[in-house]
């Protein structure tokens, strides 16, 4: 796709291949969303990546990054109040966050309609769990959809926003890891853009916009009555389809990706059963599902993580007087994963022996070698957990929150060894400091972090006088999502903003003795951190260097062909091998050859030179050779 821009905008119908999010903006712009809000989380950014690819003057609705995803909410909320059709997009554990707010959408009634679009992990890709937010819909009443493919994000999505604005409301598009980066030909509707009409359109006598006491109830009503309703909405019965109808007296209800591993695994499976794929899961379509039902002996209900679907389809056929025969999860391992075409492959085998003759032979390794996460060559987060260590006894505690600083929980850094969610760490590590007179507490978090929901914490530690160290890790971006803007670049999605200091930050909240360190002086940053972390009360230390990966990145795109890449190597007269530079500081670019010898990997080097102070024999020095 030579121009992603030109090609979303296209007014003629087309096909195109495109992952599932980037289907998800086409499908925005031909339902005639107006507001769209985030937080970067996998595996949802490169739904913003395809609307930056957009020109601000050819967008038909505004965009932007907000500080988190409450806040995405929220704006989305107040923009869809006021007439617009809106959209905030998120990851799994994103709707945590937003949960205060999110749970109280379906009792509002919202003008504008609003889409709730979530980026759910199985497998834990690039997340810390395998939350299952199908349990969100059904605590907050609100009608989920979950397309299994890149077409049915599209699809699905025109149905999201038709039912949300029809009904004044607001409604979840599920989406999960691979339907978010899988690639598909999509074919994709004519898109006339409307003319825009921005007269605000919130008029609060119109509905009861304060849900408190007694009024909670009419609205709770409401809410039920419309989730009801929807049940049977022709257009949300439309995203659920049949396949082999009286094939079979076995059959298999399933949704979202696991329909795509079942098609997979069924390929060469001897009596097929008929299959239910449902697009709508929340609320469930009973009349379709006791149909399904009635004309079959057995039925699978197939789903990954937790099992949202199977209590209450085996509560349908109870009321309903049927006998036939629902398996669910038969063990905690159908519990856990994503639902790949060889899972289901066993699944299926379990409920019934027979559907396959014998295994089908892989081609790939039982076990994959193993390969731990690391942070990118010249990242100042290494550099920071080395001097740290060094500052520090083994006995100390240390406390991490999200971010690519996670990192330095793992070996050989070993900083950061309890972890919870985004801006836990100052808050735990409070926690953690109580009644602690011999061990030393010290947390981490990063800029970004700070800003999405670190505050909080850092304000009661002032407030109620936590004794430990909070260190900073402040790196200019968003870098683990993908390097977006933060409040503290200067910039934003949309252009150059007002930049808020981290340092100003934390002294409007009342923090008294703060340290700053470029995180690539390892002699004083461990000169700061013992400095502190000897000192009474709640301190920082800002360990501040830009990341690299981002640095290296524009440098070379400003510089063009003129690039010339730096470099070290390791002085193989000098070295002593004592592997300070692998088994300490731990960058990637060192490699353990025959007989120990130690040498620089350059396609990894970036010579950025933090290594070299490590090395206590002067070993490693630039390589004046160069490259390209």
């Amino acid at each position: 796709m030579k121009d992603l821009g030109a090609t979303l905008l296209g007014k003629e119908a087309f096909s195109e291949i495109v992952i599932g999010d980037t289907a998800v903006v086409r499908a925005m712009l031909e339902s005639g969303v107006r507001s769209v809000t985030s937080y970067p989380g996998s595996p949802t950014p490169e739904i913003a990546d395809a609307i930056r690819a957009i020109p601000a003057s050819s967008r038909p609705f505004r965009f932007e990054f907000s500080v988190n995803e409450k806040v995405a909410t929220e704006v989305a909320f107040g923009s869809a109040l006021n007439g617009h059709l809106s959209v905030v997009f998120f990851k799994s554990v994103g709707l945590n966050v937003a949960a205060d707010s999110f749970v109280q959408l379906p009792l509002m009634d919202i003008p504008g309609g609003m889409v709730v679009v979530l980026g759910d992990d199985p497998g834990a890709n690039s997340s810390q769990n395998e939350q299952d937010n199908r349990h969100y819909a059904r605590m907050s009443y609100m009608p989920l959809f979950e397309p299994a493919s890149a077409a049915e994000a599209y699809s699905m999505f025109k149905a999201a926003a038709g039912l949300a604005s029809r009904r004044r409301m607001a409604v979840i598009l599920r989406l999960t890891t691979h339907v978010c980066h899988a690639k598909e030909r999509v074919a994709f509707g004519p898109y006339a853009p409307a003319p825009f009409d921005p007269t605000p359109r919130f008029d609060p006598d119109s509905g009861n916009y304060v849900p408190l006491a007694s009024s909670v109830f009419p609205l709770k009503r409401r809410a039920l009555e419309r989730l009801a309703a929807i049940a049977s909405d022709p257009e949300a019965l439309a995203t659920n389809r049949l396949e082999g109808r009286g094939g079979s007296r076995r059959g298999v209800i399933v949704a979202g990706a696991a329909y795509l591993s079942l098609m997979d695994a069924l390929e060469d499976a001897g009596p097929r059963p008929d299959v239910l794929k449902l697009g709508m899961v929340h609320p469930l379509p009973a009349g379709q599902v006791l149909e399904f039902l009635a004309s079959h002996d057995e039925v699978k209900v197939l789903e990954e993580l937790d099992p949202v679907l199977e209590p209450d389809i085996k509560a349908l056929a109870y009321d309903a007087g049927l006998r036939t025969r629902i398996i669910g999860k038969r063990d905690i391992d159908e519990r856990m994963g994503e639902y790949v075409p060889s899972k289901v492959r066993d699944i299926l085998g379990s409920a019934w022996p027979d559907m396959f003759d014998s295994p089908r032979p892989s081609a790939l390794p039982a076990v994959a070698s193993p390969r731990p996460p690391q942070l990118c060559p010249g990242c100042g987060h290494r550099s920071a957990f080395y001097a740290i260590k060094k500052a520090l006894s083994g006995d100390d505690i240390t406390v991490a929150d999200i971010g690519c600083h996670t990192l330095g929980s793992f070996p050989p850094y070993g900083m950061g060894r309890v972890l919870l969610s985004m801006g836990h760490s100052t808050a735990t590590a409070s926690g953690l400091a109580l009644f602690n007179g011999s061990r030393k507490v010290v947390c981490f978090i990063g800029d970004s972090t700070l800003f999405h929901a670190g505050l909080p914490g850092i304000a009661n530690a002032v407030y109620n006088a936590h004794e430990l160290t909070l260190v900073v890790m402040e790196n200019g971006t968003t870098a683990m999502t993908g390097h977006q803007d933060h409040p503290g670049t200067g910039k934003s999605f949309n252009g150059d903003s007002p930049r808020l200091s981290v340092r100003a930050a934390l002294e409007g909240l009342g923090v008294a003795n703060i340290r700053e360190v470029d995180a690539y002086q390892q002699a004083k940053l461990i000169e700061a951190m013992r400095a502190a972390t000897s000192e009474p009360g709640f301190k920082v230390v800002i360990a501040r260097h830009p990341c690299m990966l981002k640095f290296t990145r524009e440098a070379r795109r400003r510089a063009g062909p003129a690039w010339r890449a730096k470099r070290v190597r390791v002085d193989q007269a000098s070295c002593t091998r004592n592997l300070e530079c692998v088994g300490r500081f731990g960058c990637p670019s060192f490699q353990v050859g025959e007989g120990g010898a130690i040498s620089v990997n350059a396609d990894l080097c970036i010579g950025d030179g933090s290594c070299r102070q490590t090395c206590p024999s002067g070993a490693i020095v630039e390589d004046l050779g160069g490259e390209r």
